[in-house]
């Protein structure tokens, strides 16, 4: 593993021509990423909870195993779905770092550059390309990962307390 690393970052070397940029390659678009990731977070777990109790409540006061999934995967997918648009754009600034040549472009591009330069080329829906299948994809992501966490939850606490 390591010696293809090594070779890797020898054949982005060669391809660039500049020393570092092999190894500064591998952290292309990671301050896009993070820019991207952590607001996505933050929207969509601050906007889980409050969903999961309204389901819970609709579905409710009876807590079964049905009842905890039904409740969780519906909040996970609306609150991943509301996550993924509104962090769109990053994920398109993220995409595009990350694709870029860096024999043609400089490494110095920044986050926001990038933004500027997807929203001069195309305006909102530029900066919204690709959100349909953004959102198709983590909206069920977040629902399915909330609720199978959330159902381990419950059937271990129901074993425990029958135990």
């Amino acid at each position: 593993m390591l010696k293809t690393l090594f070779e890797l970052l020898r054949s982005v070397t060669i391809t660039s021509g500049e020393p570092l940029q092999g190894v500064r390659a591998l952290w292309t678009g990671v301050g896009a990423q993070l820019a991207r990731d952590v607001p996505f977070s933050a929207i969509c777990w601050t906007t889980l909870e409050p969903l999961r109790r309204g389901f819970t409540q609709i579905l409710g006061s009876d807590t079964s195993a049905v009842t905890v999934l039904g409740s969780n995967f519906s909040a996970g997918v609306i609150a991943g779905s509301i996550a993924a648009a509104a962090t769109c754009p990053l994920d398109v600034a993220k995409t595009r770092r990350q694709i870029q040549d860096p024999s043609k472009v400089l490494m110095k591009t920044n986050t926001s550059r990038v933004l500027s330069q997807i929203w001069r080329e195309g305006g909102f829906s530029g900066l919204f390309m690709g959100v349909v299948p953004r959102v198709g994809r983590a909206g069920p992501s977040v629902g399915i990962v909330v609720s199978f966490y959330e159902v381990v939850k419950y059937a271990l606490h129901k074993a425990h307390d029958a135990s």
